[in-house]
């Protein structure tokens, strides 16, 4: 579920009704939805022509826009230098070093008898020289504190210098040049994480349910129906011709595997709104390519599975929209055609689902782990949540809320019991910014929301375009789970209700001690999950 912080489409969704507020979020299956007349009056319901032609399979790759200013839409930033160092956040590790060891070197001129006779007198023998090393190696007795027998020995003249073996611990740090700015990892440690279970590995496919991904080359033909927002005409665009190319730093050789768009009814799930593609860039972003972020669990398949209908994809007139029936199809297609993870970012308030209740349950028999958004209504009178309640009554689905850069919980994010884990997902509230949200790359919004312009400069989309946004919400939550998901199946844990188990006995307990209504069972703890699973190197 996404979370437009400010005012979404200020000049062009002030309906009365249809429109989100600042700080709020539009109610599901999709919010910032276009919309005229009575609220709930879906835009697609104005349209005719329901159908979109594909008149060309290749084409040229995407274009990225790198890091944009705040200049309209959704979320931009105006503060992010792209050109800034990449900040180093490791920790250190601890000054842990090995006991009953010493290292020394002794100045060039010193024979291996006085070497010998020097360390004796400290209760300090020496062996063989390592064949590469220009210093000695000392067996002390392990109770001796080498930290100050070193800096006794560095007093000596004839000492080049004395020191413990400290261990090394690897540290995978990406070279992604924005990585410096996605604080999300580096607040649960994924840092670490990643020395353990480097980003998964290809045998795992996770399916993201949601508005599409950019992940193919196509070009659509559509003819672009007339519609109605703010009182105001928007014209009809005719028939448009439009690219569409993968994400830059998202695509690679094999990388999406069995795309089914449940919008259109084909096997083109394109994004036409960026969302789906935004996260799926924190669940798989490609990292240590030197471009633009990084993603946690960088080396998954990913399933590409249209279930969300965009405000393009109402004026073009799709054949379907984002309801129940369309997300239960969803779910049970990406359990029967080899998810190992399922990703919701969406959800809706309402009466019950049992059709999709029934498909989470089937996909999870199957052994797919389900991650759910908690929603992002806790500032709307926190109503509660149908899909993060159904999450909660099945072992191996869960409902993720979100928390911010301080690690509180997220002004936005829904709470309630049904509530189980928290991952980062940002916010713009309490002087955090723009840079407080989840960093990644997706459409460039400037050049497909087209729609927020005065009606005199409403042109036609650009979907082979991309940059690089900030976006706060659950549903820039839910993929940190989803990852974390992964990384656990390619470990061995096949078991959907074991994942689950294992991330809530060892998340980080936050708020009010205990499991609470806000952070569930605590923030997901990558490297403690796997080290709590015996998995420690």
């Amino acid at each position: 579920m996404k979370r437009w912080t400010f005012v979404w489409m200020v000049a062009a969704l002030v309906a009365a009704g249809a429109l989100v507020t600042q700080g709020a979020a539009q109610q599901a299956p999709f919010e910032g939805r276009l919309q005229s007349g009575p609220a709930g009056v879906s835009l697609a319901s104005q349209i005719v022509n329901r159908a979109r032609v594909a008149v060309q399979r290749v084409g040229l790759p995407g274009l990225d826009t790198g890091m944009h200013a705040s200049d309209m839409g959704r979320l931009r930033t105006s503060a992010v230098d792209p050109a800034a160092p990449i900040i180093d956040r490791r920790p250190s590790p601890g000054g842990a070093y090995v006991p009953g060891r010493l290292i020394v070197k002794f100045t060039s001129q010193v024979p291996l008898a006085t070497r010998t006779a020097v360390l004796a007198a400290h209760a300090a023998r020496i062996g063989t020289r390592p064949p590469n090393a220009d210093f000695d190696v000392a067996a002390i007795d392990p109770s001796v504190d080498p930290v100050a027998l070193a800096q006794t020995l560095q007093q000596r003249p004839d000492v080049a210098y004395a020191q413990a073996d400290y261990r090394m611990h690897p540290y995978m740090v990406p070279n992604d040049p924005l990585y410096s700015y996605q604080w999300n990892f580096e607040k649960i440690g994924m840092e670490q994480a990643w020395d353990i279970n480097p980003g998964a590995t290809s045998s795992i496919v996770v399916a993201v349910l949601d508005t599409g991904v950019a992940f193919e080359n196509v070009r659509f033909q559509f003819q672009a129906a007339s519609f109605q927002s703010n009182n105001t005409t928007y014209p009809a665009l005719g028939t448009l011709a439009l690219d569409f190319a993968p994400a830059p730093d998202l695509a690679s050789a094999n990388r999406f595997v069995s795309p089914w768009d449940f919008i259109w009814g084909d096997a083109d799930p394109v994004d036409l709104d960026g969302h789906g593609t935004h996260v799926s860039g924190t669940l798989g972003q490609l990292t240590n390519n030197n471009v633009g972020t990084a993603g946690m669990a960088y080396n998954v398949r990913i399933m590409p599975v249209k279930v969300l209908d965009g405000n393009w994809d109402d004026i073009f007139g799709s054949p379907n929209q984002g309801t129940d029936s369309v997300v239960a199809e969803g779910i049970r297609y990406a359990a029967d055609h080899g998810a190992n993870v399922i990703n919701m970012s969406l959800g809706r308030t309402g009466p019950p689902a049992p059709v999709i209740q029934d498909a989470m349950q089937y996909a999870v028999s199957k052994g797919v782990f389900i991650a759910v958004a908690a929603g992002n209504d806790y500032e709307n009178g926190n109503p509660d949540e149908v899909l993060p309640e159904i999450a909660a009554q099945i072992q191996g689905a869960v409902a993720v809320g979100a928390v911010d850069e301080n690690l509180n919980h997220a002004p936005y994010s829904s709470a309630g019991s049904y509530v189980e884990l928290a991952a980062p997902g940002g916010s713009f509230d309490n002087g955090f910014g723009a840079k407080g949200g989840i960093l990644q790359q997706t459409l460039d919004l400037s050049q497909v929301d087209t729609y927020d312009n005065p009606v005199a400069q409403f042109g036609p989309p650009r979907f082979d375009a991309f940059a690089y946004y900030f976006f706060t919400g659950t549903s820039m939550a839910t993929p940190h789970v989803s990852a974390l998901a992964a990384m656990l199946m390619q470990q061995g844990i096949k078991s959907p209700a074991a994942i689950e188990a294992a991330m809530e006995q060892f998340a980080t307990d936050e708020g009010t001690p205990g499991r609470d209504d806000e952070y569930g069972f605590g923030l997901i703890n990558p490297r403690a999950t796997l080290l709590g699973l015996g998995l420690a190197r």
